[in-house]
């Protein structure tokens, strides 16, 4: 059951790349007619929907992959709650999640969630100072040489630390009642989704003159706009910048020299109990040949 939804997944994606996205180009954001015409609402529409539209392609790539897996065995995790089969461990990506995320963070722990947890375990956990500034670089280098790459990382560090201080200072203010988280949540998905396309212009584009381009026919509006919210809200360091270098150990570390003391404090037991038991009996030997 689960490789044939996977499949369809696969059919719908497929058919949705070949004929909405190839109406929906990218690059017709930097047309000069069309910024020359097209009011800002347009355009950020726009913008949101001809990258929507480019998503699809990789619907289609990692559904396939995850449908091959599973048929094949690999990817269960278990049962839920109602019992039903889960066949997502190895899962790369989640669809719902993507298209109704509420924050850039959200965005990222649900696109291309492998690799995100290889980044995290390799980078994150092990930087002395700015992991997020570390892992998005070494993200960058990861993709290849193109430019593109390169400016989206860079403008995802921006928009991540100023999502981040925005929800850790205003959030707490709008979770209380139903009705107004409903309101934050349906204005944090706009902006989240007009931040993830701006963001992510140039990872299509992958050259610099055409993500330049469209950057500066945007005025930069939101490069300024994180930069104006990390001057103005104050931003929680990590503990992991104030810790030593020595100090840092990553989790598979510990759990390791755990595991090796669990082992040596069993072993010493079990010598002990040997010794007492060789002890008892010689000396009930002993009492005997008396």
């Amino acid at each position: 059951i689960a490789v044939a939804q996977k499949l369809l997944i696969c059919g719908l994606s497929l058919l949705f790349h070949m004929t909405i996205t190839k109406t929906l180009p990218v690059e017709y954001n930097i047309d000069d007619n069309f910024r020359a015409t097209a009011s800002w609402p347009v355009r950020f529409f726009y913008l949101y929907v001809s990258l929507m539209a480019a998503r699809p392609k990789y619907y289609f790539a990692w559904t396939l992959a995850d449908a091959i897996n599973n048929a094949a065995g690999f990817g269960f995790r278990g049962y839920d709650k109602n019992g039903v089969t889960r066949w997502d461990l190895i899962s790369n990506l989640r669809i719902q999640q993507i298209e109704f995320s509420t924050s850039f963070k959200m965005f990222l722990d649900n696109w291309n969630i492998q690799t995100a947890l290889w980044l995290k375990r390799v980078c994150y956990e092990r930087a002395t100072f700015s992991p997020t500034i570390q892992t998005f670089i070494l993200s960058a280098i990861w993709h290849g040489v193109y430019p593109g790459y390169y400016l989206t990382f860079l403008t995802g560090v921006l928009m991540t630390l100023a999502a981040r201080a925005i929800r850790n200072n205003i959030r707490h203010y709008f979770v209380e009642s139903p009705a107004v988280k409903l309101c934050y949540d349906i204005v944090t998905w706009m902006a989240t989704q007009a931040a993830i396309s701006y963001t992510v212009v140039p990872f299509v584009l992958l050259s610099v003159k055409p993500s330049f381009t469209f950057y500066s026919s945007c005025y930069f509006c939101l490069h300024i706009a994180s930069i104006l919210v990390l001057l103005v809200f104050p931003l929680k360091r990590t503990q992991k910048g104030s810790k030593k270098h020595g100090s840092v150990q990553p989790m598979w570390s510990r759990k390791l020299e755990e595991e090796e003391s669990l082992l040596q404090k069993n072993s010493y037991s079990t010598t002990n109990n040997s010794f007492s038991e060789k002890q008892e009996i010689t000396c009930r030997y002993q009492a005997l040949k008396q």
